[in-house]
């Protein structure tokens, strides 16, 4: 450092210098010119400084711990070296730059100073806080954090920027604001508090007015413009056109379908859109999207022939079918009966998921309504068609028994064919209830094929006709006028059934019971009384047989009548003859008469 001693010392040196060059005509003029730099350099070393003054001084040495600043004093003041690393902890000073400082104490005795970078710094900032604001300008800040109510914002100094005047509009995540760099307004700063309050929201709207009244004058039908992704909702998009919102209605965006706006667009992205209408009077801008292309429903009769196989994916699942895009805007239905030859698909969920890729063939095209109809089963061939090639009627089929109900059973045929054995079908004279009473689930059975109905898609088999039928050798069996006797069993009021073997019954109508009028059987016969009756009418075809115990009671009457007649004669017979012989042995023999 350069002390009080030193400093006469120069200045006597300096008088004589100078006295030395009035003595020396000779001395050079250019040296006169640099004395006389060198002497306002001196004195301007010699001139009062103020403590809390911000001087403006020039870096001659940076050290690990210290830099030193010349501010033009008798000595160079030394700022600690963290006042000038950055966020990155790098230093940013060197030789010969010039640097702002605070003068925070000096000592005319000794020389020493004391010197700030950083508060020499918040000073400025406080003057240029103060400009700004009186000026109406500008200030450039770093949102740093989150606070209660709003965000502190760096500007040299903290700021407050409450959450009220961050955007136009409120603001839900304030978090994705730090870090970033905005510029201000400030609304309002006391020093001596250290508060400031900045707002942003008030350069957007004035920005936004700007531009509002730009764009209004530019916006008309039909033209396209550029805008900006400004809100998401269920129903659209709203963008922002520069100035003034449009709404990019959900139906507007795509001509294919659309689940929900978020699918297509994100918030800030740039898109280009089409005025549909425009209402300057309420300021109102209708958008489309789908509008700067041309509907596909325009070239599909062209494009998708009936018949032609084409490939999309599932978009949408119904009650009576699936929804499929075969390109953007342009969706088939495939119902439910077009899933399968063979399966009875009951829901298309059984078949088919959203999102599937799938195949299928043009049924039918409507563009008027923009409907096109598909089928998947007919990308194969009709097993139907061939079915009764295959198996015609008359030939023995053997399978598994699929399922069982009250009318049936179902028994497995070809992959996703099955026959149905009607429970009338099951036995020639078993009665039978339930066909669960026969057969089981998974049970290997033969059958005949009775019919092949391809156009209702019915295969109809019948079991019994394994066998004969036994009613058709019922009449050798049971000849007109046979009588038979078997149990009773069923009674009621019009007649007994009687069963003559297993599966065949007759019926003893009332009036061939007895010969007397009986009204009705119930309570003389029962269940399991055995009975003998006369076979007197059979009708195979109407599988009946009609019996009679009244005609064999009448039958047994005459057989007892008939024997009666002939004992009678046989005993008229033999006594004529003795008489005769009695008479001829008298006349033989006269003597015997007079005896």
């Amino acid at each position: 450092m350069v002390d009080k001693e030193e400093k006469k010392q120069v200045m006597a040196d300096d008088m004589d210098m100078e006295s030395y060059m009035e003595e020396d005509s000779d001395f050079d003029a250019d040296m006169m010119e640099d004395m006389d730099t060198m002497q306002d350099l001196y004195e301007q070393s010699f001139r009062n400084i103020q403590e809390g003054e911000v001087i403006r001084g020039h870096i001659v040495q940076v050290s690990d711990d210290f830099v030193m600043v010349d501010i033009g004093y008798k000595s160079e003041g030394q700022i600690p070296i963290h006042e000038f690393k950055d966020e990155t902890g790098v230093v940013q000073a060197a030789i010969g730059d010039e640097v702002d400082v605070l003068l925070e104490f000096h000592d005319d005795e000794d020389g020493s100073i004391h010197l700030s970078k950083e508060k020499a710094a918040k000073i400025k900032v406080w003057d240029d806080i103060s400009r700004i604001y009186n000026e109406d300008g500008i200030i450039e800040g770093k949102v740093v954090s989150k606070v209660k109510g709003g965000l502190a914002v760096d500007i040299g100094v903290q700021a407050f920027l409450p959450g009220s005047q961050v955007d136009l509009r409120p603001v839900r995540n304030l978090e994705y604001l730090i870090g970033q760099t905005f510029p201000f307004k400030v609304l309002k700063y006391n020093k001596k508090r250290r508060n400031v309050v900045l707002s942003r929201r008030a350069l957007l709207e004035k920005e936004r007015e700007e531009m509002k009244s730009q764009t209004l004058a530019n916006l008309e039908d039909n033209k396209v413009v550029e805008g900006i992704v400004k809100n998401i909702t269920d129903y659209g998009v709203f963008v922002d056109l520069g100035g003034i919102d449009g709404l990019l209605h959900i139906t507007d965006m795509s001509w294919g379908r659309v689940g929900h706006p978020s699918e297509m667009f994100q918030i800030g992205d740039k898109i280009n859109v089409m005025v549909l209408s425009f209402d300057r009077e309420h300021e109102r801008v209708s958008l489309g999207l789908k509008q700067l292309i041309a509907d596909p429903w325009t070239q599909a009769e062209a494009k998708y022939p009936i018949g032609t196989q084409v490939k999309g994916k599932v978009v949408s699942l119904t009650d009576y079918g699936a929804f499929v895009e075969i390109e953007e805007g342009v969706e088939g239905l495939i119902h439910v009966s077009e899933m399968s030859w063979t399966k009875k698909v009951r829901h298309p969920s059984k078949v088919l998921n959203v999102g599937d890729e799938v195949e299928a063939v043009v049924l039918s095209i409507n563009p008027e309504n923009k409907r096109i109809s598909l089928g998947m089963k007919q990308l194969e061939p009709n097993p139907w068609d061939v079915i009764a090639q295959k198996y015609p009627v008359g030939t023995t089929i053997a399978g598994k028994i699929k399922n069982i109900t009250d009318f049936g059973v179902f028994i497995g045929i070809d992959e996703g064919i099955d026959g149905l054995v009607h429970i009338s079908d099951i036995s020639w004279t078993k009665r039978v209830k339930h066909p669960s009473e026969v057969f089981k689930k998974n049970q290997e059975v033969q059958a005949i094929v009775l019919n092949i109905d391809k156009e209702n898609e019915r295969f109809s088999l019948g079991i019994k006709q394994l066998e004969p039928d036994p009613w058709e050798s019922i009449p050798d069996r049971y000849p007109l006028g046979s009588v038979i006797t078997g149990p009773v069993t069923n009674v009621t009021d019009f007649g007994l059934f009687v069963e003559l073997e297993e599966g065949i019954e007759g019926l003893v109508h009332v009036s061939e019971i007895s010969k007397e009028k009986i009204k009705s059987p119930i309570g003389q016969y029962k269940p399991g009384d055995k009975i003998t009756a006369k076979v007197i009418n059979i009708s195979p075809k109407d599988r009946k047989i009609g019996l009679s115990i009244k005609k064999v009671e009448e039958q047994e009457e005459r057989t007892n009548y008939d024997d009666y007649l002939n004992s009678s004669k046989a005993a008229t017979s033999n006594l004529g003859e003795l008489l005769k012989e009695e008479m001829e042995a008298k006349a033989n023999n006269p003597a015997s008469d007079k005896e």
